[in-house]
């Protein structure tokens, strides 16, 4: 079945409370994916952000995003009065002021939590009791409440900072640490709960409208996170909890000293002891929040480079045999299924894509590098059925920007290729990847919108600045949902949605 799909953070929506968040607004967002044809709608991880505000370096990778908590939600559960949304910050609308918002919503959330255990409804109470007593959350719950607890205690300080008996996990300290942080364990309890219950309201939302959901897992957690510090036994780490070895690539034409990402590395002989449990809770966590999940970064299960922690560059660096086919079995068992895409872009190597064919996973194909070298294996007429067509991702320039730069052979090609009838490049690109053999095509909204480089969504290596654009205010309600959904009409991406995720569905 063909599909076609958006890419949008939630975070990006429009809205009056400094960032998106999972309330009306996406809703509305729904109807307009619905207007304009389209089947799936792509998130970036979910996860509650650390350093930079990137979802790709989390505190946790199961916990859920407290900004994205919906203020007007919170008032229909009468955990808020709506008076409380009554004078809102003037904040800015173009694009997301982390901090302030942050500030703003986390005083709402915090008012909430003690409305809720002065005089919460009886009901709402009995579902915050079900979700901590969730079997499905006693992977991480626990951990993520005592660690958010402890950081705050400590001024913010990443857990391996914290005093020693704490950093070890002793048992007498954490049990006093708990005793002690009752009231603020309970209230990162009240926030996960109040998140995965929101969350589960707009995915029930999005399924009573055809919208699939697809999510976004880094190969990696962060170093300052909750599941390092409870696992510290399954990563690559000193006995005082600092790293020995960190992730990253190797130099190539892009960056001669390589990139050195700096997360702890796994050590997958561990995991493969216990079935990969872990990582199976991992998969199982998000697939409770979409219905397909992307792995980033993964040619790092065939093979990854380890950096020595010393080192401050990548430069210096080796290739080690990951955990292979084994790994994908075993999750494969675990979870009753496989629905992952695999981001396999850059230098892929034939035991990379032995590995992802091997496991029978969808590949990632992006227009903006299929000009680059003639015959690239990103060009439409190369891609196999079995693959996610973008225009670009969230690394990639918007396409009009990315365009502006064309220049020399790779702009010759470009126009050789598509033709050229008059329409901004953005709309030749969501064209060819609507015409593309692939089963999925998905185009940032920023590519609909036709929008330069001011609204692109990430650059990569830079340390601040990302993440923050956001929809204008208002959904686009141009001709744009009409012109995708005739687009989708034309080029078989109108099906209906599968009742059941399996093998046969859309990627």
């Amino acid at each position: 079945m063909r599909r076609a799909g958006i890419l949008l953070h939630p975070t990006s929506l429009p809205g009056p409370f400094g960032v998106g968040d999972v309330g009306p607004g996406a809703e509305a967002f729904l109807e307009w994916s619905v207007a304009a044809g389209l089947g799936l709608w792509q998130v970036l991880p979910l996860t509650p952000p650390g350093d930079g505000d990137s979802p790709y370096t989390a505190l946790s990778a199961f916990a859920g995003n407290p900004l994205l908590i919906s203020p007007e939600r919170l008032v229909e559960d009468g955990l808020v009065p709506p008076s409380a949304l009554a004078d809102v910050p003037a904040f800015p609308k173009e694009r997301v002021d982390f901090a302030a918002a942050g500030a703003w919503k986390e005083t709402l959330l915090r008012d909430a939590w003690d409305r809720f255990r002065r005089e919460g409804d009886p009901a709402l109470r009995d579902r915050f009791r079900d979700f901590a007593a969730d079997a499905r959350h006693a992977a991480w719950l626990g951990d993520w409440e005592l660690y958010r607890a402890l950081k705050d205690r400590h001024g913010g300080a990443p857990w391996y900072e914290w005093p020693a008996p704490l950093t070890r996990r002793d048992a007498d300290a954490l049990e006093a640490a708990r005793r002690e942080l009752l009231v603020e364990t309970g209230y990162h309890r009240f926030v996960q709960f109040l998140f995965f219950n929101q969350w589960g309201k707009l995915r029930g939302a999005a399924s009573r409208r055809g919208v699939r959901l697809l999510g976004d897992l880094p190969i990696y957690v962060a170093h300052d996170s909750a599941d390092v510090w409870a696992h510290q036994e399954l990563f690559d780490l000193d006995e005082s909890g600092r790293p020995l070895h960190v992730a990253g690539v190797p130099p190539d034409y892009f960056s001669p000293t390589g990139q050195r990402w700096g997360n702890p590395l796994y050590r997958w002989e561990r995991m493969a002891a216990n079935g990969y449990a872990w990582w199976i809770d991992r998969l199982r966590g998000s697939l409770e929040l979409t219905d397909r999940v992307r792995i980033d970064h993964f040619r790092g299960f065939a093979a990854y480079w380890r950096i020595p922690a010393a080192e401050e560059s990548a430069v210096v660096g080796e290739w080690v045999e990951g955990p292979g086919m084994a790994f994908f079995t075993a999750l494969k068992r675990g979870l009753g299924g496989l629905p992952i895409v695999a981001e396999d872009l850059g230098t892929i190597t034939a035991d990379v894509e032995a590995l992802r064919d091997g496991a029978a996973l969808p590949g990632m194909k992006v227009l903006q590098f299929a000009f680059d070298e003639e015959d690239s294996t990103h060009l439409p007429h190369q891609h196999p059925r079995r693959s996610v067509v973008y225009t670009g991702t969230h690394d990639n320039d918007t396409t009009v920007g990315w365009f502006t730069r064309l220049g020399g052979e790779a702009r010759r090609r470009l126009l050789d290729y598509l033709g050229h009838d008059g329409e901004g490049p953005h709309w030749q690109l969501i064209r060819a990847a609507y015409t593309s053999p692939s089963r999925l095509a998905i185009v940032p909204m920023q590519d609909v919108l036709g929008l330069g480089s001011e609204a692109r969504m990430n650059v990569p290596g830079r340390a601040a600045g990302n993440w923050a654009w956001r929809v204008p205010p208002g959904l686009p309600r141009g001709d744009e949902p009409a012109r995708l959904r005739r687009l989708a009409q034309v080029t078989g991406r109108l099906a209906p949605v599968l009742e059941r995720d399996d093998e046969s569905g859309p990627i």
